[in-house]
Formats: C-alpha cells, sequence, structure tokens
C-alpha cells in the first residue's frame, strides 16, 4: 500500500473540523487523550472480536441506518468485516464505534481515531446512513478510508503542532521515536506522519525483517511504502521493490532494535543522482525505514531492481 495525499480542498475541510475539536478540548497539549475526545463528541465505545461472533450478534440484533435493518440476520456484520477487511466500525445512529479487540492492542488509538473522523465529517455520516457498508460501492469505500485515516493522523498528532515538532529537529530514525514518546502512537503511525510533514523528498517502508522475511506466493514482503509530497514529485520511478532490495543490502539479522543505516544512491525523474540516508529499526512485529534526502551527486549508478539505485558508502550495521 503507498500512502496517498488528499486534494487540497478536502484537507482543508477536515483540518477545519479537527481544529475545531481541539478547540473544543482547549488546544491540548499532547498526548491526545481520545476518551476526552468520545465525552466530547457524545460517542460511545465498545469492543467486539473477528473471530468470535457472540458480541456482534447481541449488539447488531437492533442496530438500524437510515429507518432500515443494516443487517437481516445479525452474522452478516462479519460479512461486512470480512469483506472490507475492517479492524473497527463506526455505527451512526448508536453513535457507537466498535473496535476489533483481536487486534494488536498497539493499533486500537489508530482505529478508534480513525472511526472518531467518520463521526465528524458530515458527508462520511451521510453516506453510511444513505447506503449500509455491504454494499457502498468501493471507490467510495476508498475514498472515505483515504480522507478518514488522513484525518486520523491530523488529530492524533495535533495538526500544525507536528510539523513546528518535525521542522524544530533534526530529521533522522531518532526523531520518529521521539515523536512516539511525545504524542503516544504507535511507531508506524509516527513514521507515516513525519515523512508526509517533510518538506524535502523523503521515503519510509514498513516491511517484514529484511533478512528474515519470506513473501509468500502472490505477496510482497513489504506492508506500506511511504513519500512525501517532494518524493512523489521528483522521484516518482522510484518503487517500493527496489527500496526493499537496498534495505537488505545493509540490515543486520538482528530480530529487535536498529538493524542499519547506509547512504543510497537514487535517480530522480530527470536522471540525476541523488544521496539518501537509509536508517531502518525492527520494533519486533515489522521493520521500519526512514530515507532522508541528503544532497546531490555526480557518481555513477547502478540498477537495482526497476529503479536507480547505488549503495555510496560503507553500510553500518545495527
Amino acid at each position: 500500500m503507498r500512502n496517498a495525499f488528499l486534494d487540497q480542498r478536502t484537507a482543508a475541510a477536515i483540518d477545519t473540523l479537527i481544529a475545531k475539536v481541539l478547540r473544543g478540548l482547549g488546544n491540548p497539549e499532547p498526548p491526545l487523550h481520545l476518551e476526552a475526545v468520545r465525552t466530547l463528541q457524545k460517542l460511545d465505545k465498545q469492543f467486539y472480536s473477528s473471530t468470535d461472533d457472540s458480541a456482534v450478534r447481541e449488539f447488531v440484533s437492533r442496530v438500524k441506518v437510515g429507518g432500515k435493518l443494516l443487517i437481516e440476520k445479525p452474522s452478516r456484520i462479519l460479512d461486512v468485516i470480512k469483506k472490507f477487511d475492517l479492524k473497527a466500525l463506526y455505527v451512526p445512529d448508536y453513535s457507537r464505534i466498535l473496535l476489533d479487540k483481536s487486534q494488536p492492542e498497539a493499533k486500537w488509538r489508530w482505529y478508534e481515531a480513525h472511526e472518531i473522523i467518520h463521526s465528524v465529517v458530515p458527508h462520511h455520516q451521510s453516506l453510511m446512513h444513505g447506503d449500509d457498508l455491504y454494499s457502498l460501492n468501493p471507490t467510495c469505500h476508498e475514498k472515505l478510508e483515504d480522507e478518514a485515516n488522513y484525518g486520523a493522523g491530523r488529530l492524533l498528532f495535533l495538526q500544525e503542532r507536528f510539523e513546528e515538532f518535525v521542522h524544530s529537529s533534526t530529521v533522522n530514525f531518532a526523531l520518529v521515536k521521539e515523536a512516539k514518546r511525545v504524542f503516544k502512537n504507535s511507531m508506524t503511525s509516527s513514521l507515516w506522519r513525519t515523512v508526509e510533514a517533510l518538506e524535502f523528498p523523503a521515503f519510509g517502508m514498513v516491511s517484514g525483517h529484511p533478512q528474515r522475511a519470506k513473501a509468500s506466493a502472490g505477496s510482497e514482503p513489504y506492508k506500506y511504502f511511504l513519500r512525501s509530497r517532494k518524493a512523489m514529485e521528483q522521484f516518482s520511478g522510484i518503487t517500493p521493490a527496489a527500496v526493499f532490495a537496498s534495505i537488505k543490502t545493509y540490515c543486520s539479522w538482528s530480530t529487535k532494535g536498529p538493524l542499519g543505516e547506509s547512504e543510497v544512491r537514487l535517480a530522480d525523474d530527470n536522471g540525476n543522482d541523488h544521496d539518501f540516508l537509509f536508517e531502518t529499526f525492527h520494533n519486533g512485529y515489522e521493520a521500519l525505514t526512514l530515507a532522508t534526502y541528503r544532497k546531490a551527486s555526480t557518481t555513477m549508478i547502478a540498477q537495482v531492481g526497476s529503479a536507480a539505485v547505488s549503495l555510496v558508502s560503507a553500510s553500518r550495521k545495527g
């Protein structure tokens, strides 16, 4: 999955709604307390399990959306959850957020914020009332999810507060870990927001262990491929496969903590060479990589995969 930026008008509209929520909370210091947000928005939170439908059956037997049954048979909500691979669900008529407790607890905070955004964006609620999740057009569903993901990141990282945090610091993986500590969000979401907040070319990747991961048939060893706006504009030819191939060249076999770092040369869309600092850290579940722009270069490049990449210094393994 690749990150995507919303168009300016949509992003501004969502930011206005989030700013209103934060003002209602007195423009709090980080970290944001989601319980306070739910109280302000009059939202309830409960848990279900995608591996045990008993709680789901009990709750959805009476749920209606827009005057019609969301689910004629309680068990059908599991079909909805599986169809869209839902980790959480917002039920407008009950102002209730349902979280899948079978998911890792570290991810609950993100899923909850994602559903809060569904609850505060007016056209999300109107679409949910007008069409149940099971029949919602996939393209429309994807658009709503992109908007909710954008809003969740802006809410959890307190909008411009995070931009100020990033721009006043030296950008490296230590900054990602500091963002996790200050804003109390996951390492993955901290990496994601850091890459998107940067005003120069940068990449991020969340993957399996570069040395240990074994891709199954039809799947890739990387989960998320992240790019700053400048990276999208100037390095659109760089592929996740090429980035992962570069990561493998310097990472150690350690199972947790820093896996290594190295300077890697990438070619921009005009064929000019540039040096990036790649840093990779394993959080015990996934490998997270931050690649930040360093300088233009005139050294000859080599080909790795479908993108132009070469190592320009000895790797430093963790």
